[in-house]
C-alpha cells in the first residue's frame, strides 16, 4: 500500500538575518549565519536567502532597520518563505514587532538550538534540563503570544482577560521553573553519588566544539556504539565508558559540544550535566583542524570551560580531521591564484599550532591516522596520574 504522504512532514523554508555591527565585522557576521544553516538543517529546515545589514548596534524595536526590515518582507511574501530565523537573541518587543512587519513564524537563534536540544534530548535528566532552559526562555516573552488580543480594536473588555491570562501564564510557568529545578536536584544527588563510586578510577572528559568528532573518539577509544553524526549537537546526554588502555583503566565520558552564542540558559541548565567536564582528571579538548574557524571555537570552548570552573584542569589538545585539513598557500606575485595543500604530519607537529598548545596530538578518528601515538600519548598521561595517586600500584606498570 503506498505511503500516504499528505502526513509527511515538508522541511520549512528559512531565511536567515545577521547584523554586521561596530563588535561583530562582515565577515564575521556571514560566518556566524554559515553555522546559523547548520543550526537550521540540524532541525529539519532548509535556508534559502540571508540577509546581513551593517549597524551600529541592533534596533531595538525590529533588530534590523526599517528599510532592510521591508526588504526582507518583499522577499518573504515573494518567494512563500515559511520562516524568519535571526542569528542573535530577541527581546520580547522585537520578537512582536518583526512577527506583525513579516506575518510569519520568527525564531532567534536560541529558540533554535532549544529547538534542536529539545528533539536530542533522550534520557529523562536531558529532556528535564532544556524543558527548564525552554520555560526561563519562555518567561519573558509571553506578551507575544496575546498579540492576537491588538487585532480586534475596540473589544470592550479584552484587554483586561488578556492581562489576567498573561499572569496567570505567567505564575503557571514560575510553578513549573521551580519543579523542574527540585527535579534536576534530586536527579543531581543521585548522579553525584554515581560519580563518587567511580572515583577510584581515573576519569577523562572529551570537550570540545559541536560537530568537531568528539563521539567518534570516544566509539574509537572505548569500542562502543556512541551516536555519532555530522549534525550539531548529536550527543546531547552524557555518555561515560570504562575504557582500558594497555594494562590501564580509567573511565571516558562524552558531553555535549559547545556552540558560539550558546544561550546562558543553557549553560546554567547543563551545569550539573557538566559535572563530568568539572570532576574529571583530564580533558581531551577535541578540535576540527579542517574547520576554517578552528581558533575561534577554540576559545569558545575555553570560555565555557572557565565558566563552568574548569579551565584550570590538564588539557591534551587533540587536532582531529588532519586528513581533511588544508592551507591556502599565496605567492608574491597577487596575481597568482590561491593554492590549497594538505599539510603532512610532520609539518603539523612543527607548525604554531603544535608550538603553542602543548601537550597536543594531531589525528584523524575516522581514517585512524596517528592513533596509536594518540592512545600513547593518553596511556602515559594516565599512567602519570595514576602513580601519584595510587604509588603503591606502581606494578601495573
Amino acid at each position: 500500500m503506498p505511503k500516504d504522504i499528505s502526513t509527511a512532514l515538508i522541511p520549512e523554508r528559512a531565511v536567515l538575518v545577521a547584523l554586521a555591527t561596530r563588535d561583530q565585522s562582515r565577515e564575521k557576521a556571514e560566518e556566524y549565519l554559515d553555522e546559523l544553516a547548520f543550526l537550521l538543517e540540524t532541525a529539519g529546515g532548509i535556508p534559502v536567502m540571508r540577509f546581513v545589514q551593517t549597524l551600529n548596534q541592533p534596533n531595538t524595536s525590529t533588530y534590523v532597520g526599517a528599510g532592510k526590515l521591508e526588504e526582507i518582507s518583499q522577499y518573504v511574501k515573494a518567494e512563500n518563505i515559511d520562516l524568519v530565523v535571526f542569528d542573535d537573541e530577541l527581546g520580547a518587543s522585537q520578537l512582536r514587532n518583526i512577527e506583525r512587519e513579516l506575518g510569519v513564524k520568527i525564531l532567534d537563534r536560541t529558540n533554535l538550538i532549544l529547538d534542536i536540544f529539545a528533539k536530542r534530548a533522550r534520557t529523562a535528566y536531558a529532556k528535564t534540563q532544556v524543558e527548564l532552559a525552554q520555560y526561563q526562555y519562555l518567561l519573558p516573552r509571553l506578551t507575544r503570544m496575546w498579540t492576537h488580543l491588538e487585532r480586534q480594536r475596540g473589544g470592550i473588555g479584552l484587554r483586561g482577560p488578556g492581562e489576567t491570562e498573561i499572569e496567570t501564564d505567567r505564575r503557571v510557568i514560575r510553578d513549573k521553573i521551580s519543579l523542574l529545578k527540585k527535579r534536576l536536584e534530586e536527579i543531581d544527588v543521585q548522579q553525584a553519588v554515581q560519580r563518587k563510586n567511580r572515583a577510584k578510577l581515573i576519569r577523562v572528559a572529551l570537550v570540545g566544539y559541536t560537530n568537531v568528532g568528539k563521539s567518534t573518539i570516544m566509539n574509537l577509544l572505548s569500542k562502543s556504539d556512541v551516536f555519532a553524526e555530522n549534525k550539531l549537537f548529536a550527543t546531547l546526554d552524557t555518555t561515560v565508558r570504562k575504557v582500558v588502555v594497555e594494562n590501564l583503566p580509567f573511565l571516558l565520558s562524552d558531553t555535549v559540544g559547545f556552540i558560539r552564542k550558546l544561550p546562558h540558559n543553557l549553560i546554567e541548565s547543563f551545569k550539573s550535566t557538566l559535572d563530568e567536564v568539572r570532576e574529571s582528571d583530564l580533558l581531551l579538548h577535541v578540535v576540527d583542524i579542517s574547520h576554517p574557524d578552528f581558533e575561534a571555537q577554540i576559545e569558545t570552548v575555553n570560555q565555557t570551560l572557565a565558566e563552568i570552573g574548569a579551565a584550570d584542569k590538564k588539557t591534551i589538545m587533540v587536532f582531529n580531521k588532519i586528513d581533511a585539513y588544508t592551507y591556502e598557500e599565496k605567492e608574491a606575485d597577487d596575481l597568482t591564484p590561491v593554492s590549497k595543500r594538505n599539510f603532512s604530519l610532520e609539518e603539523l607537529q612543527q607548525s604554531w599550532m603544535a608550538k603553542n598548545n602543548v601537550p597536543c596530538i594531531f589525528i584523524s578518528a575516522i581514517g585512524k591516522d596517528n592513533y596509536q601515538e594518540f592512545r600513547q600519548m593518553l596511556y602515559n598521561e594516565i599512567r602519570d596520574m595514576h602513580a601519584i595517586r595510587y604509588p603503591y600500584d606502581q606494578f601495573l606498570y
